[in-house]
This record gives C-alpha cells, sequence and structure tokens, in this order.
C-alpha cells in the first residue's frame, strides 16, 4: 500500500500533525508513507521514524502538477485544511482522497466535493468562536487525528514526534542549567505588548531566582539585540539549527513565548510552557493552538499598551512562570 500525506504550511502546524502521520505509521505498518512538506517546514519530520520518504513542494511547481507525480498512491491524506494541500491531494486521483476544512468556508466543502472522497469539517472558526464562547474547539492534534481516523487509522498516537538527539544536547550543555527561555519574535513589540515591556518583563523574572535565557528567529533579531544590550539576559541564542534550539527549550524549567510554533517545540519536548495569546481571537486560538499535554499557562494580551495594562500583563506572565517552575 502506499500512500501520501500532505501538509505544506508552517513549523508549528507540522508538529501538531506528528501524532496523525505516527498513527498512521501504527495502523498501517506496512504502507509505503510519503509527506508532502515545504522546505521550510521539513526540518520537523527530517528525523520522523513515521515517513518512508519526504517530497518537496518547489517554490515555482503548482501543486498540482506536484500531486500528479503520485498517481500511484493508493490514500491521499491532505493533513492542513489549505487549498495547497487539498489540490496536491486532489491531482493523486487516488481511489481514497481526504481532507478537511471549516464548517463554515461554504464554498471551499462544495468545491470539495469534486476533489476528495471523503471531507471532515472543523468548527475552528474565529467569528462563531467570539459569539459562542461556550462552545468547545478542537485541539489541532485532535483535529488531525479526525483526518486520520477518517482516512483508515485505527491505532490513535497522542504524543507529538520532535527526535532531540545526545548531539542536539551535547550543542547546548553549557547553557545555565533549567533556566527560563523567553521566545522573542515580532509579537512581542506590538498589539499589547512593547519592546521596552519585554525587556523590563527580564528584569521581573529575575525575581524568581532562575537563569534567563533568550532564543530568537529572524522575526525577533532586533529585540534580541536590545535584549543582549540591555544584559537582562545570562544568554541570548539565535540562527540555532532546528533541533539545537529545541534541545535549548528541553533543558528549560519553563518556556515563555506569545504564540508561535515556538509554543509546539516545546510542547513537543515536553517543556512547561507559558503562551502569551492575541487578544483578538483569543477564545479561538487559546483552544486550537495551546500547549499539548504539557503543564502550561494561558495567557491573553492587553487590548491597549498603556503602562497600566503593560505591567499587570507582565506580573501576570511572572505568577504564571513561578507556578510552573
Amino acid at each position: 500500500m502506499r500512500i501520501l500525506l500532505s501538509r505544506t504550511d508552517r513549523v508549528g502546524d507540522l508538529i501538531l500533525s506528528t501524532p496523525a502521520i505516527a498513527s498512521m505509521r501504527r495502523s498501517f505498518p506496512q504502507a509505503h508513507i510519503t509527506l508532502a512538506c515545504s522546505r521550510y517546514n521539513s526540518v520537523v519530520v527530517d528525523r520522523s521514524p513515521d515517513v518512508d520518504e519526504l517530497a518537496l513542494l518547489p517554490s515555482d511547481v503548482k501543486p498540482e502538477t506536484f500531486g500528479a507525480r503520485f498517481r500511484d498512491v493508493d490514500l491521499a491524506v491532505g493533513l492542513a485544511p489549505r487549498d495547497v494541500d487539498h489540490r496536491i491531494v486532489a491531482a493523486t486521483r487516488a481511489p481514497r482522497r481526504v481532507g478537511y476544512t471549516y464548517r463554515t468556508r461554504y464554498l471551499a466543502r462544495l468545491m470539495l466535493r469534486g476533489k476528495l472522497t471523503r471531507v471532515v469539517l472543523s468548527d475552528a472558526d474565529p467569528a462563531r468562536s467570539e459569539r459562542n464562547p461556550s462552545q468547545p474547539v478542537l485541539h489541532e492534534v485532535d483535529q488531525v487525528l479526525a483526518v486520520a481516523q477518517a482516512a483508515g487509522a485505527r491505532t490513535l498516537v497522542h504524543d507529538l514526534v520532535l527526535p532531540v538527539t545526545q548531539a542536539d544536547r551535547d550543542a547546548v550543555a553549557d547553557l545555565p542549567p533549567a533556566p527560563v527561555v523567553v521566545q522573542l519574535g515580532r509579537r512581542w513589540t506590538e498589539a499589547g505588548s512593547t519592546a521596552e515591556s519585554c525587556v523590563a518583563l527580564f528584569r521581573e523574572l529575575r525575581a524568581l531566582g532562575r537563569p534567563l535565557v533568550a532564543t530568537y528567529a529572524d522575526d525577533g533579531r532586533e529585540l534580541a539585540a536590545r535584549v543582549a544590550a540591555e544584559s537582562v539576559a545570562d544568554a541570548v541564542l539565535g540562527d540555532l539549527p532546528f533541533h539545537v534550539w529545541a534541545a535549548v527549550f528541553e533543558r528549560a524549567a519553563c518556556v515563555v513565548t506569545v504564540d508561535t510554533g515556538a509554543t509546539h517545540v516545546a510542547s513537543a519536548v515536553r517543556a512547561p510552557t507559558v503562551v502569551i495569546f492575541e487578544d483578538k481571537w483569543f477564545r479561538l486560538a487559546s483552544q486550537e493552538w495551546s500547549p499539548y499535554r504539557v503543564p502550561n499557562a494561558i495567557l491573553r494580551k492587553p487590548p491597549d499598551e498603556s503602562d497600566a495594562s503593560l505591567r499587570a500583563s507582565r506580573a501576570g506572565i511572572v505568577v504564571a512562570v513561578a507556578s510552573l517552575l
């Protein structure tokens, strides 16, 4: 049996799909499983024990053309509710083609009737979640597992899969033990947070008596330079290989982050996590993208950037970190 799985979007989304990928492997142990992904998110699965082959979608190739390369598969499954992945799966012409979309995307549902043989519906709609706060939204892990079940998976795996090696751990062995790690990014500097407040947060976290480590990617480079210049962290680390970055989180007593893929890297290495979600669409995001199966605290950004709001937000973060230490 030949199976094609497709998820070509963000790193965090693919991490949250690893239980579904593992479930497909356990349910079809003799199958040849190919995962279509992007060059960007392939770092999540380049060590996966559950995939036989990675197929990277070139940026200059149409999804239909790419999907047509897999006309020999028996089952094709889109693990993302995106047009790109739907088009890849449809182009395989596999006897069984499974994917998911949002219940309120009526046009997409209509179009998918002709592309897929089974469509799973998600209730993760931002406006609907705000109007009906009592209505629960499935975590993305559980939503994608529902897609795997619709594709025939009967042995379900719930753990995130992100192999970290001893070599990765050795690369960060000189860091202080059990630090509080703060992942820096653009969202710390906008919409209910500021660069100044983020630097002040480091100073206030000092009261907890733990070493402080800052990590960053491209979108946090400017903020990281400021944190380093202010000497408020014991280490400021950027441009790390993906699995070495995960090893930093694995070493942490607690990870603090805004709503980014860092949340899911931390969950994958079992690190207690504090996540500060955006004020807008908080009810949806805090359910769908919350830390998965690790001790955690979920906070909401203030709706403004007044001194009082920022002070209260920082105080809430410090209390949340203290509760997880």
